[in-house]
């Protein structure tokens, strides 16, 4: 469950400007990503953390709750939009065969929210976690067929992603953080006064 996370790694040099719609989150091109969506995000996880035992479990709370979750939905949209460019997606059937099996994997269907839980994954997010998963493979394969090695995979992904990115444009609300070019991530803002300066174009 952990693997979309490393995804997080592969893009840079990413144009940031100041996110001035007002109900978004963040903005990758014409895609908006609503506040509302996100928050949805982090009141269901919440919701789900309220079923089970979670005192064993080292969860995100807070600001890196939201963090998290704005940060899943940005990275989902660029993967699909690199996938755009390759004509690859991901069906129904795949999406619902690697369910199963993540299913299977964690113990069965009783399992599956508490796997959901520790994996910051909302459950009505499950299957845009499915998809992005699966392109993100298929990138990858796609990319190692033109004869790059595993060694510069990564490199060359990064690369990819960055011109995707860099030519979309991403822009994010500094209510929840800004955009790490160099790493590709939403980090918090220190101040405002650094949201500031971080979002002037």
């Amino acid at each position: 469950m952990k693997k979309f996370l490393a995804i997080s790694a592969i893009a840079a040099a990413l144009l940031l400007t100041g996110c001035s719609q007002v109900g978004a989150a963040a903005t990758i091109g014409d895609t908006k990503i609503t506040q509302a969506v996100v928050q949805g995000s982090i009141d269901s996880i919440l919701a789900e953390r309220g079923k089970i035992d979670i005192s064993q479990m080292e969860l995100q709370t807070g600001a890196d709750l939201n963090l998290s979750q704005l940060r899943f939905q940005v990275l989902t949209v660029l993967i699909r939009e690199v996938g755009k460019d390759f004509k690859i997606e991901a069906s129904k059937a795949e999406i619902d065969t690697r369910r199963a099996a993540i299913v299977e994997q964690v113990g069965g269907e009783a399992e599956l929210p508490k796997a959901l839980v520790g994996a910051g994954i909302a459950p009505q997010n499950f299957d845009l976690y499915l998809e992005a998963v699966i392109v993100s493979g298929k990138i990858s394969d796609a990319i190692v067929a033109t004869g790059v090695t595993q060694e510069a995979l990564g490199a060359e992904i990064t690369k990819i992603v960055a011109a995707k990115a860099a030519q979309l444009k991403v822009d994010v609300n500094p209510r929840y953080g800004k955009w790490d070019p160099i790493n590709a991530d939403v980090v918090a803002v220190d101040s405002a006064g650094d949201a500031v300066k971080s979002t002037t174009p």
